[in-house]
């Protein structure tokens, strides 16, 4: 596949033949891939929570005797005593999960089971994404904002490495002559969220924006954008509920490329291309 390579100012500067953007899109892979990437955090209740009461033991289950609980009206549950008087105690379930303060019935384990990926179809998905943010038809269905427009880029957009030369409002400018009228999805904007979530620590919401993709060799500080490097890019940073709108420096190009073909890269991650 022939992608073109563009200047800061947006025009074509010249044309490179690479395969990156030529693997078959496979939805299904894709799909699998990034729910296995969901960071599920752990959760159980504290060790013997609801059970570190003197309950247990305390009545006999005998009748006509001393502590018993039979022939009285009771349910026969465990109980803890406040008082007594005599043969009359004042006392209260505990422990069994119907009563108050009493432990779970069927607690969670605290064990997170984790979908394993094989190696060869994570670097599947990987392309796969890749090739899935390409399509415009795909971009138009994850942004409503683009579905009435007519998108005139020429995707994917791969930029020569000056790049990360750029200061935030010259990336902005750039980005406004190369995208034109798609250029409102491309910038983060803050608004305040409707409904109560006000009131519970999250008033403001964010739209994702654009996503540039740099060399591992590369660095650039931005606003406005998020920015991985190619080391750090996963399947859900690419196509998680639709596929994103990216932006591709040379270098990154370059180092994907390596990936394809099974070189090293300098530095890696669990996945392991």
């Amino acid at each position: 596949m022939k992608i073109q390579i563009l200047n800061t100012e947006g025009n074509k500067v010249s044309e490179k033949e690479t395969k990156i953007f030529s693997e078959p899109i496979r939805e299904d892979i894709i799909r699998k891939v990034v729910e296995a990437e969901k960071i599920k955090h752990p959760n159980s209740p504290k060790y013997r929570a609801g059970m570190d009461i003197s309950a247990s033991g305390n009545l006999s289950k005998r009748r006509h005797v001393w502590k018993s609980d039979r022939g009285k009206g009771l349910a026969r549950l465990p109980r803890k005593i406040f008082s007594r008087r005599g043969t009359q105690f004042n006392w209260e379930a505990a422990i069994v999960p119907s009563a108050r303060g009493g432990r779970r019935a069927h607690p969670p384990s605290g064990n997170v089971n984790l979908n394993k990926i094989n190696k060869k179809e994570l670097k599947k998905a990987l392309f796969s994404s890749l090739s899935y943010v390409c399509s415009v038809d795909e971009l138009k269905k994850k942004y409503d904002s683009l579905s009435n427009l007519k998108v005139d880029v020429k995707l994917p957009l791969v930029v020569e490495n000056k790049i990360v030369e750029l200061k935030n409002k010259e990336f902005l400018v750039m980005l406004k002559k190369i995208l034109g009228e798609s250029y409102g999805v491309a910038v983060q904007k803050k608004t305040i969220r409707a409904g109560k979530g006000k009131l519970r620590g999250r008033k403001n919401k964010k739209n994702a924006g654009l996503l540039l993709i740099i060399g591992n060799s590369e660095k650039i500080k931005l606003k406005g954008v998020d920015f991985l490097k190619v080391n750090e890019l996963t399947v859900s940073d690419l196509a998680s509920n639709g596929a994103r709108l990216c932006m591709f420096s040379e270098k990154a190009v370059e180092d994907l490329e390596k990936i394809k073909q099974g070189k090293k890269g300098e530095k890696k991650k669990w996945w392991n291309y």
